[in-house]
Parts: C-alpha cells; structure tokens; sequence
C-alpha cells in the first residue's frame, strides 16, 4: 500500500475489515458486497492517494459519505470503498452568505448550527444524513419549493479525478464537471472532497399544522390533497402508517403534518389556512391549524418514522396523474401497509423549468415515497418487496423517480431526462474514460 497514506485502511481478511464495511452502510440489511479494500480518508491528501493506487491496481471505486444509501449502492464486489465521511471540515462566512463544508459534514447538525445563526440551508428531513450523498443526488430539504433542490444551492466543487488530480468546479472552471456534478448522485465520476455553498437567511417563523384522519376517509383526503393549490412556503405532506403499539390500536391513519416557512406567525397562519378546506375535515380527529415549532422538533418528529437498528427498503415515484389514476394504487398500499413504522409519503412538489444548469433529474407536481421498516430478519420476505411491488404497479403513471430513495438495484426506472443522461455519459468519457468509478447500481 505504498501509494496511501490513510492511516486507516483494511484489505478483506483482515482484523477491523468487517467492523468497517458494516460501518459504510446505516441500513440493517448489510449487503453481502465485499470490497477488496476498504480505505478511511481523513484529508485530500488520503483521496488523492487512494485513488492513484486504485488506478496502479486497476481497482474499480465505490464512494461512502455518510452510508444513508437505502441500497447501499457505494457498497460493490471487489475494487476500492472510499470512506469520506471523516472530511467534516465547515466554515461559514455570514458576510458573503456562503459555507464551504466536507462531504462528512452531518446535514442535519449543519443545519441547526445555521439555525442558531440566523442562516438556513435547506439540509434533509433526516437526522444523520451526510452533505456528500445528499447533495450529489439532488437534495429535496426543508423549504425547497422556494430555494430549491439543495444541489441547486452548490456554487462550487473540490473534485479528485480518476486520475488523481484536484480541480476545483463552478460555472465558469470546468463547467461541465460542475454541471455533471449537480444532480448525478452515485452516478457521479470523481470524489468531492469540499462544497461552496450559498446560505440564506433563517425565515422568520417555523410553524406546521397537523390533521390526522381515519383511514375510512382516504379517498376524499387523497382526493383533495391532489385537486389544492398550497403556498410554496408549505410543504404538503400526507403520511400514511399504522399506529405504532404504544400508541394504540395496529391501525392505518392519515396524517398531514405540514411544515411552512414565513416571516410571521399570521403569514403562517395564512399559507395554512388551505390545509383546513378538506372536505372531510369534520371527520379529523386532530386539528391544529397552526403551531409554531422549531427545526430541532421537526427532526424529532421525522426520526419517529426511521428508528435506528431496522431493515429498510423503499421506492418513490413523481407523477402529475389525477386523483382517480393514482387512487386504485394508494388503496392498494393502505391495504397492504406493513406494521409501524413502515408508511407511505404522498407530498407536493413544485418542478422548475428553470434547472438546465445541472443534470438534477426528472420531478413533476407531486411525490410518493413508500418506506418499509422492520427489525427481524426473519420478516425479509414479508415485507422486503412491498415499495418495489407497489411503485412498479404503478408505473405506467410516474414519471420517474428521486435517486434520494432509489431501489434501482431491484426496480430499473428514470431518474435523469434523456437528453441530460446523454450529456453526462459523454463527460463521464472525458473525466473516466476508463470507468474507474462505479456508477448507479442499474440505469434508466
């Protein structure tokens, strides 16, 4: 191992091996995938030379940055995993409103320290997730129908090649690696070592409001919740799950527990107001119209949904389908909804034609994201193919998926327009002509 100098790296075989390909992958289902190195960065100097011994040893290349991947898909037979979720460096600049940050940077904790600040990132809804990944793949955070997906927020890039060179990316420095960059998730070509950034600053208020229906209602909820026009400070999210068992009886409710973003407690109040108008609301067991909140409750609330030390599997889908197309497939998923805390997400989404500058993939007026949770290995075949079996019945209305919750190794489907796919693949041939990075696990 001339080449490297991590301190840290483990050939299959060897004592500490294990401990660290099971470190790379926060799902409980650990592939059976095995690298033949395994090979923990701590600066670019690490990157660097990690991927020139990769190149002196014909080594294929896997990228971890925080291991949130549902399939893991950095994981791969043979090759090299890179480990780069120790590059956590952060600094912010509240004068230029820019941050330059490590792919090992916790989203979440990046997001509350700007909170903090009076600064706002619009970082995931998970806690744990790491900048790399999620900014690579897209990003859908908090308060994205106004900012954008998060990787429209990356001003610039540190890349390491595959051929060990450092270049740094933006529009006017390599434009098309920092196009490709933008959007292309594990498809991407290169190991980024450092983000720029562009900050905002915090709304003034964080608020949401919470309905929650009886499942004997879910055509008129749906239905509804598809026909509304909601302010582009709310995010619509309709979750579906049964009721976990401390909380009562093992039953599906309907819960719309929307967040918004405004500069006042009655501009909240006002941008809610929508989320009131169901048809049905006289059939609501909870109603809050309004409730101020604050960014650390939001993720409190989320992880309820994603506990720790589960088995996961997901799939998603975007569609514009009306509400009698896609109700025949959401009664279907109600129906055969596995235990707390699998659930079903159906959100609003605001598409942008305005997105040509990056390869971010396809998007449309709403999305459904299916997540099944368990923890005995014994239940794998009862409830590992309930996402891919419902999203791909209802395929014929997507169209496409978010790379963010991505089944790609079970179920092939768009994530990137066909024009931008053939734009990519060309400058995957300039930059890795000789495919030293793995890409997505299965493709379009």
């Amino acid at each position: 191992m001339a080449l490297l100098t991590a301190k840290r790296y483990f050939h299959r075989g060897v004592d500490g091996y294990e401990a660290a390909r099971r470190e790379t992958v926060w799902n409980g289902i650990l592939p059976q995938r095995f690298p033949d190195v395994i090979v923990q960065a701590c600066d670019t100097d690490d990157v660097v030379a990690a991927i020139r011994h990769a190149r002196s040893r014909g080594y294929r290349v896997g990228i971890r940055s925080g291991g949130h991947s549902w399939a893991a898909s950095h994981l791969r037979d043979g090759g090299m995993l890179l480990d780069v979720s120790r590059l956590d460096h952060c600094s912010v600049n509240a004068d230029t409103m820019t941050a330059r940050v490590g792919p090992g940077v916790v989203a979440s904790t990046f997001a509350t320290d700007l909170d903090a600040q009076g600064l706002f990132f619009p970082s995931g809804h998970c806690e744990g997730i790491r900048l790399g990944g999620y900014l690579l793949q897209g990003g859908y955070g908090w308060n994205s129908k106004v900012v954008g997906p998060a990787c429209e927020s990356v001003l610039g890039l540190e890349v390491v090649t595959a051929e060990g060179d450092t270049l740094y990316c933006d529009e006017r420095q390599h434009p098309d690696l920092y196009w490709a960059a933008r959007g292309s998730g594990p498809g991407f070509f290169g190991v980024v070592t450092s983000f720029t950034l562009r900050v905002y600053p915090r709304p003034g208020v964080l608020g949401t409001s919470l309905y929650m229906y009886p499942i004997e209602v879910a055509d008129e909820v749906f239905s509804w919740a598809r026909s509304i026009d909601v302010d582009d400070r709310v995010e619509l999210q309709v979750l579906t799950s049964r009721n976990s068992p401390e909380v009562g009886p093992d039953v599906p409710t309907i819960a719309i527990a929307s967040p918004v973003f405004a500069d006042s407690d009655d501009e909240a109040t006002r941008a809610l107001a929508i989320l009131g108008t169901c048809p049905v609301i006289d059939r609501a067991t909870v109603n809050v119209p309004y409730l101020p909140t604050t960014l650390a409750n939001w993720y409190t609330v989320v992880m309820m949904k994603y506990p720790a030390a589960h088995r996961y599997s997901v799939d998603n889908m975007f569609t514009s389908a009306s509400a009698d197309e896609l109700l025949p497939g959401i009664r279907r998923i109600i129906e055969t909804l596995p235990p707390h805390p699998s659930h079903f997400v159906f959100a609003g989404w605001k598409p942008s034609a305005q997105r040509a500058a990056m390869v971010y993939g396809v998007e449309d007026e709403f999305y459904l994201g299916l997540y099944t949770a368990w923890s005995d290995p014994a239940d794998d075949e009862n409830y590992g193919d309930w996402a891919r079996s419902n999203m791909a019945a209802m395929s014929h209305l997507a169209t496409g998926i978010s790379l963010a919750d991505e089944n790609l190794a079970r179920r092939s489907a768009t994530f990137i327009t066909e024009p931008n796919m053939a734009r990519l693949q060309q400058i995957r041939a300039a930059y890795d002509p000789e495919g030293m990075f793995h890409s997505w696990m299965a493709q379009p």
